[in-house]
């Protein structure tokens, strides 16, 4: 993504922000995993989303009106020694030169410049709660500013960044779903790979190896979250990620993994037979949340709430239910009981972009929020019926289905960014095991 795609949001940030205000963000720590060794580092999302900075120890400063430059950035200095050991750092004229600071500053010197920053705004933006250590940093030099002569009247109001950031991050340019089609493309390959490769016998966590492997090889280098590779009754727990269990011949394999491409998720699963054919059990099952997924796309367009597309698989699944014997009763009364969620109880979708579950309001004036061009999310019903269910028919127990594709909402309608990863009983059957 080129630097002019950084500057147009800034600028359209600082716009909303106004002469006599400040927005402070910092980017995500260094996370220690153990002893000396630290987790691979990934910058704060908001931040690299205004800046396109990927270094730690870093703070974006907006400053609307400043004459001396509106966006200052303090960050670390190049250091030779330094960056034998850990790499090459883009320093203060870098912060610059490519990523369009104004101004650069020593990250060290933070304390000292700061706060001279703060001087004489009415209102400060900034994201409280998000890094704890970073918070009593702010508390300190506002204390300071207040309690300096200078500031008599002075930091009148603060106000929470993540409103503004999130509802701008909800909104998808053309260059992001650029970026996102790419990561649903790659993630779609990893997923068709999974299933060629796919043998009974083989474990959980060496079918998670080659969608990371499938993810690296198309230059994503990391999974957007943790991959849930789950088999048989494993799909049947939401959150599954141990991945450590043998894949039995007539069981079912749910998949969620989605690659991280120039921080932009993709989130797929996709559920299919371990020997590559359905049991009649598995096939109906199959088939009802299917058809619940198709209904739920369909509704997704301009105008429409995101409310609108959960109740479109609902609808769904509950018919499938009562046609399976699952639910006793009529459709419509068991769906105003949610007789349903003790099979379905997630939502439908959530909103998809830098993080998995990504930013943005899911409802207005408590009003389910209207879908609009440019927003992305997921549409991934499911049924998960325990194998512990003693109420359920006893050849439904044990089985977990969720399909999962990430949607663009156009002007006109929508468009399924993942619709490469296979999901049809037909082609699921011919690409399982043939690899």
């Amino acid at each position: 993504m080129n630097r002019r795609e950084f500057a147009k949001r800034r600028q359209r940030l600082m716009d909303m922000m106004g002469e006599g205000s400040i927005a402070i963000v910092p980017t995500a720590p260094v996370r220690p995993r153990n002893r000396d060794v630290d987790f691979p580092y990934r910058p704060d999302s908001n931040f690299y989303y205004l800046t396109g900075f990927g270094e730690p120890e870093a703070v974006a400063v907006f400053t609307p009106g400043r004459e001396q430059g509106e966006f200052v950035m303090f960050c670390r200095e190049r250091d030779p020694r330094a960056e034998q050991w850990h790499g090459s750092r883009l320093g203060l004229e870098g912060a610059c030169e490519r990523h369009g600071a104004d101004d650069a500053f020593p990250i060290s010197d933070i304390d000292d410049i700061l706060p001279g920053l703060l001087e004489n705004k009415t209102r400060v933006y900034y994201a409280m709660g998000h890094f704890k250590e970073f918070d009593q940093r702010m508390l300190a030099w506002v204390t300071r500013v207040r309690g300096g002569s200078r500031s008599s009247g002075g930091l009148g109001e603060f106000v929470m960044l993540d409103h503004l950031v999130h509802e701008m991050r909800l909104f998808k340019s053309k260059a992001e779903i650029g970026v996102m089609s790419k990561a649903a493309e790659v993630s779609a390959a990893a997923h068709e790979r999974a299933m060629r490769i796919c043998r009974p016998g083989m474990s959980e966590y060496q079918i998670e190896a080659e969608l990371l492997y499938e993810f690296t090889r198309a230059g994503c280098r990391s999974a957007a979250y943790p991959s849930i590779v789950a088999g048989g009754a494993n799909a049947c727990t939401l959150h599954y990620t141990d991945n450590s269990d043998r894949l039995r011949d007539r069981d079912l394999l749910l998949i969620d993994a989605g690659a991280e491409h120039d921080y932009y998720a993709a989130d797929i699963t996709r559920t299919f037979p371990v020997n590559g054919r359905f049991s009649g059990a598995q096939r109906d099952v199959y088939s009802v949340v299917l058809a619940a997924q198709e209904a739920a796309i369909d509704t997704v367009a301009p105008g429409r709430t995101f409310d609108d597309v959960h109740m479109a698989a609902v609808r769904v699944l509950v018919e499938g239910l009562v046609e399976l014997g699952a639910i006793k009763g009529g459709v419509k009364r068991a769906t105003e009981k949610e007789r349903y969620k003790r099979f379905y109880m997630h939502r439908t979708g959530h909103w998809l972009g830098m993080d998995v579950h990504d930013v943005g309001d899911y409802r207005i004036d408590d009003q389910s929020r209207m879908l609009e061009a440019g927003m992305v999310m997921t549409v991934e019903p499911g049924l998960y019926i325990s194998p512990d269910d003693e109420k359920a028919p006893k050849k439904l127990r044990g089985i977990g289905i969720r399909i999962e594709d990430d949607v663009l909402v156009t002007k006109s309608g929508h468009e399924v960014l993942t619709s490469a990863a296979p999901k049809s009983i037909d082609d699921i059957e011919s690409i399982v095991g043939s690899g």
